[in-house]
C-alpha cells in the first residue's frame, strides 16, 4: 500500500509543515515561498533574477511571478545594473528588510514545532538524514 511507504509519510509531513508556514506568514502579508526569495536578498541584496533562479533552484516563471508580487507589496524593487543595462538587480525596500526578523522567528518556531517530541540525539540524526537525501 502506498500509505505505508516512506515517501507517503514524507509528503504528509511536508504538506502539514507547509500549511503551518503558510498560516504563520499570512499576518506578514507573505505567501509560502516568498520568504525564500527574500532570504536570498537578506543574505546578499542586489542579486539579478538569474542569480535568484540559480540559488532557489526554481523555474524562471516562478521567480518572475514572486518578484512581481513582492514589488506590488512594496518589499522589493528592480533597478538596472550600471554595467549591464539590460540586466536588472533586485533590491530590498526598508519594508522588505524589516521582515527579516519576524520571518526568522517564524522559521525558528516552526522548526521547534517540527522537532517537538524528539530528544537531542534524534534531532541530530533527523537533521543529518534529511540533509543527506537527494534533492
Amino acid at each position: 500500500m502506498l500509505d505505508e511507504t516512506l515517501t507517503y509519510a514524507l509528503i504528509k509531513v511536508v504538506k502539514a509543515h507547509r500549511n503551518r508556514m503558510a498560516a504563520a506568514l499570512v499576518p506578514l502579508g507573505l505567501h509560502v515561498g516568498q520568504e525564500l526569495l527574500l532570504n536570498q536578498l537578506w543574505r546578499q541584496d542586489g542579486l539579478t533574477q538569474g542569480e535568484l533562479i540559480s540559488r532557489l533552484g526554481v523555474e524562471p516563471p516562478t521567480v518572475t511571478k514572486t518578484l512581481q508580487r513582492l514589488e506590488r507589496s512594496g518589499l522589493v524593487y528592480r533597478s538596472p545594473d550600471p554595467e549591464r543595462p539590460r540586466v536588472a538587480r533586485v533590491h530590498l525596500t526598508e519594508a522588505g528588510k524589516a521582515l527579516r526578523e519576524p520571518v526568522e522567528e517564524i522559521w525558528t518556531r516552526t522548526d521547534e514545532q517540527l522537532q517537538r517530541g524528539l530528544n537531542d540525539t534524534e534531532r541530530d540524526l533527523l537533521t543529518r538524514l534529511v540533509r543527506a537525501m537527494p534533492r
